[in-house]
């Protein structure tokens, strides 16, 4: 069998395979909606996606992935056993060969309504470097892994986290994440001196990410005679809004930053500034600063896992050190007023989201993944 050939199966149908994520639209949810789609496109599998229900699961977002043709559900998430249960319900109807369970805390509860369920093989997919496991969540985890086929970090950086972890080495491996490059395309006829000379973070508002860090940075540039215009993209959670926008206002910066919001068009917005920042507390692959990458825009990133990978600072962009607003102003000080220097930048991240961050190879590579846990014989050990 080739790694383009779907495995066999009784009755020659194709392998189907179950997506769990949570249904707060993350970087987690972008990763197992492009999955799903892809299973459509490439006709390997036949594939389900399953929402853990949030407060900020909008019905609309959800009827519009299935306008798209996705096949999609969604489950409780008022109580950990009313998601296990629906789950498990819904694995008993659509009966997958995989069950993909795609962040903390959903790859817990996902994990165990397929094993409720006798869902054949199990799939645990890791997007942070740093999640909030208290010791009893990782002593389930670990039980969890060795019921599990693949453990998958979405880059080497949150595999080794793993690692640290104590999950088992001979089952975890990484599979860095990709975007869709197509709505990039047209980023080489965006001169770079011909965009706006200011600031985008798409990013949504979360303890995770650091809003506070860039308006401070701001401020200073200020001071230093540089005004850029910043644009503040995503939502996210209502307290995180408040506080950067309480923060804002305290810093005089409200004639300078504009909170954008949901944005339909980041790819627009990206490809018509100069500059895309990301700073943040941790991260696993940061689909937003790739994204920045492909827009050919010249990146700054905080110096954490999963950023440092994907910046080599002073060829592709700048890494700033973490938490840090004199290093963050410092690096957006040396874009702002060295323009060739970072047109330069720019195109190496162009060139580099092309070769290495593009949507097509993630999904390849994960599916193939699939394969594999379909030809190999599924671990035996506490079952």
């Amino acid at each position: 069998m080739t790694s383009a050939e779907p495995a066999p199966l009784p009755g020659g149908r194709r392998p189907r395979v179950l997506h769990f994520v949570t249904g707060g639209f993350s970087g987690a949810t972008q990763v197992a909606v492009d999955l799903v789609r892809a299973h459509g496109a490439s006709g390997r599998f036949e594939a389900l996606l399953v929402l853990r229900k949030k407060r900020n699961t909008a019905p609309e977002r959800v009827e519009a992935l299935r306008s798209q043709g996705l096949a999609v559900e969604v489950v409780a998430g008022w109580a950990h056993a009313a998601t296990v249960w629906q789950l498990k319900a819904l694995c008993e109807r659509f009966r997958p060969d995989i069950l993909v369970a795609h962040g903390y805390s959903e790859h817990l509860w996902g994990r165990y309504a397929g094993l409720l369920a006798h869902v054949p093989h199990l799939v645990h997919v890791e997007h942070n470097s740093r999640e909030r496991y208290t010791r009893w969540r990782l002593a389930q985890a670990l039980w969890l892994s060795r019921r599990t086929d693949a453990i998958v970090g979405c880059s080497e950086g949150v595999r080794q986290s793993l690692l640290q972890r104590g999950f088992p080495a001979d089952r975890t491996l990484a599979i860095p994440n990709g975007i869709r490059l197509e709505p990039y395309a047209q980023a080489p006829q965006q001169p770079f001196a011909a965009r706006v000379p200011g600031i985008v973070m798409a990013a949504r508002f979360a303890r995770q990410k650091d809003h506070a860090t860039l308006l401070r940075a701001v401020a200073l540039l200020r001071e230093r005679g540089l005004r850029p215009a910043v644009q503040l993209a995503g939502g996210g959670k209502a307290y995180a809004l408040r506080n950067a926008k309480k923060l804002c206002s305290a810093l005089g910066l409200d004639d300078q930053v504009r909170f954008i919001g949901f944005c339909s068009d980041v790819p627009g917005l990206l490809m018509g500034h100069q500059i895309c920042v990301l700073a943040t507390h941790y991260e696993g692959m940061p689909l937003s600063l790739i994204e920045g990458m492909a827009a050919g825009c010249a990146v700054v990133g905080s110096a954490v896992v999963g950023v440092q990978e994907v910046i080599d600072h002073g060829r592709n962009g700048l890494l700033a050190a973490h938490a840090s607003p004199g290093a963050l102003a410092d690096a957006l000080e040396q874009l702002l007023r060295d323009g060739e220097a970072a047109a330069r930048m720019a195109q190496a991240a162009r060139e580099d989201a092309e070769r290495l961050y593009g949507l097509q190879r993630m999904t390849r590579d994960y599916e193939d993944r699939f394969l594999a846990v379909l030809a190999a014989a599924r671990p035996e050990a506490g079952r």
